[in-house]
């Protein structure tokens, strides 16, 4: 299929962002026999890679960098894909379908998908701005952090959700001395329930992580090079080195000031249509329907960014199929899995399968009698089943607590 082109733009669709959504676009628009002219336009230096790893194997070392990218060069050369790496786009223009670099040049479009993604939340605080206090977010991330990663170094993680977490066990398997600090009463408090973050508490406590909570980060100490972080309770947490993980944001201006609507994201439907009939969008920036759900989600997850991709390639090749899947998400964690299926924010009750102190269980937390999340640690059938259990909860079917708690029945039972 070819893209109309009356009008003659630079390419047939151009997609902004190099990241795990802007691949799967590309991949399955080929996949599709797509056959117009496709431009994928990336901020950093790199081709799309992988972001998971970051904060675990490729910061600890056992990960190289080529094992990181989605899809080798040749992909892009044998399928003719014109990829402009470190461009910045300032300009999305929606009346004339163009879109204007940093540098100046203009790229005009039939179509776009915007796949901007996400960045790190800023903390503005005094001493942010000394050396040795990062993010986690690219490559040059981890590149920058990682010759720091010494045994004995003092690290202080800003922050206690999944990455923050990850780093920390990554770190303590170099021999880091680790900090974390958190704002809320307890580790994950965002992303779980307060079973699941115990667990973790006594996971990294295990390891000889230090947990500071309820804990507001006031300033950073040092001259050129930071060399702690102050609380505002007045203490003081020696550093060596601040990774961020408070958090992020989804790239949303762009779209905002082009006019398209944004709402915690930018808005799209099923397809990933956003306001303007030739523009779509993908990802971490996004805020879409789940008809599963009943509700709008804005997601960080891989598998997000993936169907989206989908999604938006079935309607440019014209034959469309709408994204609604059951959200599900993982931890790496020492030798510890954590797979999560569905969102656990309207649970009220749950119940256990396995015990925490073996380190292999499973939560299943209940709306009123619906099932609308699971979070396994190291149990991938239960996480398995998990999927397809919430999907069919989501259309009445009531599960038996009695057999999901019961460790004679097994997981696969529970689909007949």
């Amino acid at each position: 299929m070819t893209a109309s082109n009356a009008s003659h733009p630079d390419c047939d669709i151009a997609i902004i962002g190099a990241g795990q959504a802007a691949l799967q676009t590309v991949a399955s628009l080929k996949a599709g026999g797509f056959d117009g002219t496709i431009t994928l336009i990336g901020a950093e230096p790199f081709l799309p890679y992988q972001r998971p790893p970051l904060s675990k194997k490729f910061l600890n070392g056992t990960f190289e960098r080529d094992r990181l990218f989605l899809k080798p060069e040749s992909f892009f050369t044998d399928n003719a894909i014109h990829v402009m790496l470190e461009t910045q786009i300032t300009d999305l223009d929606t009346a004339a379908k163009s879109l204007t670099c940093a540098n100046g040049k203009t790229i005009s479009f039939a179509k776009a998908v915007i796949c901007t993604g996400s960045r790190p939340r800023v903390l503005p605080i005094p001493g942010s701005h000394l050396e040795n206090i990062f993010d986690l977010r690219t490559i040059a991330d981890i590149e920058a952090m990682r010759p720091l990663f010494k045994p004995g170094a003092r690290m202080v993680v800003v922050g206690g959700g999944y990455i923050g977490l990850e780093t920390a066990a990554s770190a303590r398997q170099l021999g880091v001395e680790v900090t974390i600090v958190e704002a809320a009463e307890r580790v994950l408090a965002r992303v779980t329930k307060p079973e699941l973050s115990a667990f973790f508490h006594r996971l990294h406590r295990d390891q000889g992580v230090t947990i500071i909570t309820d804990a507001q980060v006031s300033g950073f100490a040092g001259e050129s090079q930071v060399s702690g972080v102050t609380l505002a309770n007045g203490d003081f947490v020696p550093a060596d080195l601040v990774v961020l993980g408070i958090g992020i944001v989804p790239n949303i201006e762009l779209a905002e000031t082009a006019g398209l609507a944004v709402d915690d994201g930018i808005v799209v439907d099923a397809l990933g249509r956003t306001s303007h009939e030739d523009i779509y969008a993908a990802g971490d920036c996004t805020n879409h329907p789940n008809d599963l759900l009943g509700r709008r989600l804005r997601l960080e997850s891989v598998p997000n960014a993936i169907e989206q991709g989908k999604a938006v390639a079935s309607d440019i090749l014209e034959a469309p199929v709408s994204y609604a899947a059951i959200p599900w998400f993982w931890s790496d964690q020492y030798e510890v899995k954590l797979q999560i299926a569905g969102l656990s924010d309207t649970a009220h009750t749950h119940c256990l399968r396995g015990t925490y102190e073996s380190g292999s269980f499973a939560i299943f937390h209940f709306a009123g009698s619906q099932l609308v999340c699971v979070e396994a640690v190291n149990r991938p059938g239960e996480f398995m089943a998990a999927r397809q259990m919430i999907k069919e909860a989501a259309s009445g079917r009531i599960y038996d607590v009695a057999k999901l708690t019961d460790e004679t029945v097994k997981p696969k039972s529970w689909l007949a």
